[in-house]
Formats: C-alpha cells, sequence, structure tokens
C-alpha cells in the first residue's frame, strides 16, 4: 500500500468518501481484477507467480489459500495506479480490494451447487469459479471474475458449467509434488530455463516470457488453443460450444 500512498501525491482529483465513490471504486477495482486476472492467465511472465493457485488437484477452501509467493516481480500492481491518479484514496481501494479477495474465498467450493438464476447472472459462484480452476478443454481461460461475472459475459470469456463434463481440477501438467518451494517457483524455474536454451533468437527467448502458457518457439508444446482444437478435432459435435472453436478453426501461431 505505500506505492499507493506515494501516488495519491500526485492525483488529479480527490473524490472524497462518499458511499457512491466505494461504490465506484469496487466496480472499477473489480474491472482491475477482471484484467489483471486474465492476463495471469494469457501472459507466461505472470501466470509463473499465478499458478500456484491452480496447483491443487482438489477444490475446496484450502484452494482459496494458495496464494502467490511472487506477486509483486510481475510488476501488475501497476494497474491499481489509474484508480489512485484518479483520486480514489488508498483506504477507499484497500477496502474494494479487501472485499474482493474476501468473496473469492468461499467460492472455492464443490458443496454448493448452482444458485438463482440472477445471482449467478451477476455474481462470481462456487459454480463459475470451478470451471475457473478445471483443466477440462472447454473450461480454459474461462471465468476470470473476481465478484461480478458480468466482465467475463461482458467480453466474451464466461463458460457455463456442465453436469455432462464435470471439473478435472489442477493445471495441464501437473507437478505431482507437495514441495512448497517446487510448488511456489516451478514455473519461474522452467520459464527461465526456456529463455536460456542454446540457439534462440532474441524475440524467441522474450516470448517465452509474455506469451501464453504452453508456448514454445517449435511449437512442441500445447498452449490452451492447441488444447481446445484437438478437443474439438476429437469430438466434432462440441465444436462452436462456448470455450470451444468452430471445426477447422486453427490456433494462432
Amino acid at each position: 500500500m505505500s506505492y499507493w500512498a506515494l501516488l495519491w501525491q500526485f492525483r488529479f482529483f480527490n473524490l472524497g468518501l462518499s458511499i457512491w465513490v466505494f461504490v465506484a471504486a469496487f466496480l472499477l477495482d473489480d474491472l482491475r481484477y477482471y484484467v489483471y486476472h486474465r492476463i495471469a492467465h494469457r501472459v507466461r511472465w505472470v501466470w509463473a507467480e499465478h499458478v500456484n493457485h491452480h496447483s491443487s488437484q482438489h477444490y475446496n477452501l484450502s484452494t482459496a489459500l494458495r496464494q502467490s509467493w511472487t506477486g509483486l516481480f510481475t510488476f501488475t500492481f501497476i494497474l491499481q495506479a489509474p484508480l489512485v491518479l484518479l483520486g480514489f484514496h488508498p483506504a477507499v481501494i484497500a477496502f474494494a480490494f479487501g472485499f474482493n479477495l474476501v468473496w473469492q474465498f468461499w467460492i472455492h467450493t464443490e458443496t454448493i451447487g448452482k444458485m438463482w438464476g440472477w445471482f449467478e447472472f451477476i455474481f462470481n459462484r462456487p459454480s463459475h469459479h470451478r470451471v475457473h480452476h478445471a483443466t477440462n478443454p472447454r473450461y480454459l481461460d474461462a471465468n476470470f471474475a473476481g465478484t461480478l461475472i458480468i466482465w467475463d459475459r461482458m467480453f466474451g470469456t464466461f463458460v457455463e458449467e456442465l453436469e455432462s463434463d464435470r471439473p478435472r481440477y489442477g493445471i495441464v501438467k501437473n507437478i505431482g509434488t507437495f514441495n512448497l518451494l517446487k510448488v511456489a517457483f516451478h514455473e519461474w524455474i522452467g520459464m527461465f530455463k526456456d529463455t536460456l536454451m542454446p540457439g534462440l533468437t532474441l524475440s524467441q527467448r522474450l516470448n517465452y516470457l509474455v506469451q501464453p502458457p504452453g508456448w514454445s518457439h517449435d511449437g512442441s508444446r500445447d498452449t490452451s488453443e492447441t488444447l481446445k482444437a484437438a478437443y474439438v478435432r476429437r469430438n466434432p459435435g462440441e465444436a462452436g460450444k462456448p470455450g470451444l472453436p468452430m471445426a477447422g478453426a486453427e490456433p494462432a501461431e
């Protein structure tokens, strides 16, 4: 929070502490979280700090406590800078951030099924977040919401949980260890090993940092796009359904 206090000195406005300021801060910070979370799954540098949250092959309240140790190194905290500069006091942002964090704790459960229709339409619910933690091809890179699922609905990343395709949890290639250090740092280590491989161009080395997880310079590994495309080839009747490409659609290089 110290950097918020530093930025506060350079604010353009001071919006005060009214209830409407808190509401606006909540909405903007929730959108900020959606943007961060989507980046975290699409940029390997940020995925390296986020992956330990997804590393459990079980889904319960303890999964919510698997938080990053290395988030500071990704510099994604700068996404909150515009809120401070626009005049939201650091204490207001801290409240909005804390509310978002607490909300996400209880949705890490398989105990609660589908809920009321209007509630499921607006808010991030356990069903929605089970999808987010699943490794089933249709569920990869979906439901990035913090508190409000409306962002996923607006930006085309919402996928409904299906009884016919129950979520399988973990990461695409599970690491098979309970060693805390390996869980926290395995992706950082793997990423830097890739960037230091001999014979790569500078562009290829940079792409191992900024391309989606699974990207490789020779196409030898799977990304979420190639996994989805392969699933559709095996199950052509699923083509074009939420979370899945149309038949014959080739993933981008």
